[in-house]
């Protein structure tokens, strides 16, 4: 009974009025040092921006570099920033943070926190980034993921798929990189024949075809040029062309060049059927 008494009273001499003022007093302030931490990430950010965008235009370092530190930078600036605010934030607790690392030892501290990790993906960022592996804007494959590098973080790499998904792979899990961006392409078209196919007039209009589209486009670096019959079947056989391209083309060059030879294809087929009528 006294126990009981005794709660209830504690109860009884609870301020609520004085609490609430508390609580209210300290979600504002939290309120106020994160709009002001929003403020000066986007200010700190257009500051950036403009840095590497003079940069970019003195220097001779290509593009997708630049993006790669900027993003980078940004990135690490991110880091600081939210480490400075939750400091911050924990101070208004009356949590001191130096206490809390000089108690238990900075180790001890991110150990805890589960920093293993978050330590190799740092340093897997930091190989991938010294290697110019990859950059901002290049077309890679990572495992079963397909796309292009929007970011290229300290501990995770995002990448936006054809479809619009935006991947956040881990540092420490990239194992294998395929880079899509360095150097040519090769731009590849199949062309299939049946055995009425007229092959020595076909195969000289693709060469006319493939002649004026080298020099109508600058996309075009080498080629392209018939390989030959790569598959033969029972009545059809299938022959190839190939060229290199620059960069993230080679698809539009595929394209324009497959168009073309099937529509040159099907007016021979359409007159060879014109000439048997007869």
């Amino acid at each position: 009974m006294n126990l009981y008494m005794s709660a209830a009273f504690n109860w009884a001499n609870i301020q609520w009025e004085q609490l609430l003022i508390d609580i209210g007093e300290v979600l504002l302030r939290v309120l106020f040092f994160y709009v002001i931490y929003k403020l000066i990430k986007i200010f700190t950010n257009k500051v950036v921006e403009t840095i590497f965008a003079r940069l970019q235009a003195k220097s001779k370092g290509t593009d997708n570099r630049t993006k790669t530190l900027e993003s980078l930078t940004k990135n690490i600036i991110s880091y600081i920033y939210s480490f400075i605010l939750i400091v911050t934030i924990l101070e208004l607790f009356d949590i001191k943070v130096t206490a809390i690392l000089a108690g238990a030892g900075i180790v001890g501290l991110a150990v805890g926190f589960g920093a293993q990790g978050l330590v190799s993906d740092v340093v897997t960022g930091f190989f991938i980034l010294l290697e110019r592996q990859i950059d901002v804007g290049d077309e890679v494959t990572i495992g079963l993921i397909k796309g292009t590098v929007e970011v290229v973080g300290l501990k995770t790499l995002q990448i936006r798929d054809y479809d619009g998904s935006l991947h956040f792979i881990p540092n420490r899990q990239i194992a294998t990189v395929s880079n899509h961006s360095r150097g040519t392409m090769r731009a590849m078209v199949e062309i299939k024949l049946s055995e009425n196919d007229q092959f020595d007039l076909i195969t000289m209009v693709i060469q006319d075809i493939c002649r004026k589209m080298a020099e109508e486009n600058d996309d075009i670096v080498l080629g392209p040029d018939i390989l030959g019959i790569q598959e033969l079947g029972i009545s059809d056989f299938t022959i190839r062309i190939v060229a290199r391209t620059t960069n993230g083309q080679q698809a539009y060059v595929e394209r324009v060049l497959r168009q073309q030879i099937k529509l040159a294809i099907d007016e021979i087929r359409k007159q060879e059927a014109a000439k048997a009528a007869e």
